[in-house]
């Protein structure tokens, strides 16, 4: 029971980012200085628990490309384009169009790994299609904008979430989850300066961005991993996948963001098709080992 307890704990915590960044925004911050600040401190606390627990160490000097890989994708483009769709659409939509990564892990892999289509990834992949195109046109949505700049960053965003089944997993298998935030973070930051423009902040601002990178980033991704190492797979996916129907419940209650009728139910096949993505991409997995 207590791994899945630290995993819904963590969707918990990821579910409250549309809230925080929100807040953020509404007092004059950018999607892209939020991002940057996100990813450099959580990185900073990382690298601190690594220095700590020695868990830094570099095994082979070509991970250092898989983990620069990592922070441009899952850290500079997800981090940035969540948070810009979040600005763009409002945080129900951009947390909806995030779980279409692990249809997107679907499509990239039979495009560069050459892997067969299963029936489970053409569902998934198809109602992550109908899905979209309900949340997009369902029209009569109350708080949320829905426009190519939302619908477009919303879809970077769930590329950028791909990368930890496809990469970061793959970092996962030879290092401890401290090392790999220690040094992808810390990347990522590094990749979104140049995009960044600085601006004074409220407290306010810094209250939220600090309960953003402390249980949002750090605790969260920490607890996740200590749930999973101790859980089965398939159901900590469910649990995980409690996020976006957390996110859009506090959306509603918070910001007043409501899905009409089609596009609540094109947001529950996106959810479907995660878990049904991910069981596809677990099962592939054992059956290769």
């Amino acid at each position: 029971m207590v791994p899945y307890l630290l995993i819904l704990l963590a969707a918990l915590l990821w579910a409250l980012i549309g809230a925080f960044t929100a807040g953020i925004l509404a007092t004059g911050v950018g999607a892209m200085e939020i991002a940057f600040w996100r990813a450099l401190l959580g990185g900073a606390l990382f690298v601190a628990h690594g220095l700590l627990a020695g868990h830094l160490q570099l095994h082979r000097r070509r991970d250092a490309g898989f983990f620069a890989i990592f922070g441009v994708v899952g850290v500079t483009l997800f981090f940035s384009a969540y948070n810009l769709a979040i600005e763009a659409g409002g945080i129900s939509l951009a947390v909806v169009l995030l779980y279409t990564a692990p249809a997107f892990v679907v499509v990239l892999a039979r495009i560069f790994l050459k892997e067969k289509f299963t029936a489970p990834k053409v569902l998934a992949v198809f109602l992550v299609l109908a899905g979209v195109s309900l949340v997009a046109f369902g029209g009569d949505s109350e708080g949320v904008t829905v426009s190519v700049a939302s619908v477009g960053w919303g879809l970077c965003a769930g590329v950028g979430y791909a990368s930890f089944y496809v990469v970061g997993k793959k970092l996962l298998v030879n290092y401890h989850p401290v090392a790999v935030y220690a040094y992808v973070l810390p990347v990522g930051a590094l990749g979104m300066l140049p995009f960044v423009e600085f601006r004074p902040k409220t407290a306010t601002a810094w209250l939220l961005l600090a309960l953003l990178i402390v249980f949002s980033t750090y605790l969260a991704y920490l607890v996740y991993y200590l749930g999973l190492r101790r859980a089965e797979a398939s159901r900590a996916v469910l649990v995980a996948s409690t996020e976006p129907v957390i996110a859009a419940a506090l959306a509603a209650l918070f910001f007043g963001e409501r899905f009409g009728i089609w596009g609540a139910v094109g947001a529950a096949m996106v959810v479907m098709a995660s878990v049904i993505g991910v069981f596809s991409v677990r099962r592939r997995k054992r059956s290769s080992q």
